[in-house]
């Protein structure tokens, strides 16, 4: 049975006593405490000049260094690889262990299991074209991207917003209908928007009824998108954004462009995450799906009173974040290459999610 462990004041004593001549037995007897005890006390006192405790060795570790060196590495050279795979690796060699033992080895050196995120493809191609884009706008001002009126299309489905939401609830009522999220099949339908703003706040939203073709994306533009630059008070001269969709690039719509004299922003392809819009979507979508809209009318309506309700100031925010956007692109990194393969949860943005 393990004896409870001498204060360091008792162990100080057993000092004392022994510098004053006494030797092991009559100290033994005199503070009661076992002869073997009263040896390993003063051994220790000889040879470290201190009866206080010194650091232990604990329990040896499962793997060798390494073994521990091996696992890391291939975690730094695959992130993809599962703690499965790193698992088997180590009983090859001789050394099984558990998973959580690999898992907190990974920890210790910084590295955390995530959801990978997804991102659109880039190929060389559009690598080149992400970094001719950032090369002619890098000496742009923040006034210059003031003055440009950010356009998208997205799709809104009435239950399809895939957020976690926590509930207070007690045991065994966790499917009961207060605590559960409804969902249906496909989302339970669906509206397409097309939508734009500027650093000036948001412009026209307007609900895509029937095939978002050419014509259907022209009529959307004379409708809506010189009155948004009108409402927001761009100027004649501001700057049309738009992605490289067909429909966006057909010449039928160059030609509106031209007859209307809009001045259209060169835009790369495979590059949404350079549209600070994919922001202002994100927050419309969660400020929509909190008011629970239950069809696709209130969906609409809820769209629209809640664009409008987004802030000037986050507008302001994200229009200007560009700028800092394409400097990163443009510059070099640690190897001295071109940063153009940066995407979405890489830019360090007080508005944007880090990876």
């Amino acid at each position: 049975m393990k004896t409870k462990e001498l204060t360091k004041q008792v162990r100080d004593k057993v000092v004392e006593k022994y510098e004053a001549g006494l030797g092991y037995k009559k100290i033994s007897r005199a503070l009661n405490i076992s002869l073997s005890t009263i040896k390993s006390i003063i051994r220790k006192w000889k040879e470290y000049g201190t009866t206080a405790n010194l650091p232990r060795g604990g329990r040896p570790p499962k793997l060798k260094s390494r073994t521990r060196r091996k696992l890391i590495r291939e975690a730094t050279r695959r992130p993809m690889v599962t703690l499965e795979e790193l698992q088997r690796s180590t009983a090859e060699v001789g050394e099984s262990v558990h998973r959580t033992t690999i898992s907190r080895l990974l920890h210790k050196s910084g590295l955390y299991g995530r959801v990978a995120r997804r991102k659109p493809l880039l190929k060389g191609i559009h690598k080149k074209s992400r970094l001719e884009f950032a090369r002619s706008h890098v000496g742009d001002t923040a006034n210059m991207w003031k003055k440009v009126l950010w356009s998208d299309e997205t799709k809104i489905e009435l239950f399809g917003l895939n957020a976690k939401r926590y509930v207070w609830r007690k045991p065994n009522t966790a499917h009961h209908p207060e605590h559960t999220i409804p969902t249906v099949k496909h989302g339970g339908g669906s509206i397409m928007l097309w939508g734009c703003f500027s650093s000036a706040g948001t412009g026209k939203l307007v609900r895509i009824e029937g095939k978002m073709d050419g014509a259907k994306y022209r009529e959307i533009l004379e409708e809506n998108l010189m009155q948004s630059a009108k409402d927001l008070r761009l100027g004649r001269r501001f700057i049309f954004q738009q992605d490289n969709d067909p429909k966006h690039t057909a010449r039928a719509t160059k030609e509106w462009f031209g007859l209307k004299n809009v001045n259209v922003l060169k835009w790369p392809s495979q590059s949404p995450d350079l549209n600070p819009i994919e922001n202002l979507w994100q927050d419309l979508k969660i400020a929509v799906h909190r008011r629970s809209p239950s069809n696709l009318t209130e969906l609409h309506l809820f769209c629209q009173e809640e664009w409008t309700n987004l802030s000037i100031s986050r507008c302001a925010k994200l229009g200007t974040d560009t700028n800092f956007k394409v400097k990163v692109l443009a510059s070099p990194d640690e190897a001295g290459q071109p940063q153009c393969g940066v995407q979405g949860g890489g830019w360090v943005l007080g508005d944007t999610q880090a990876i």
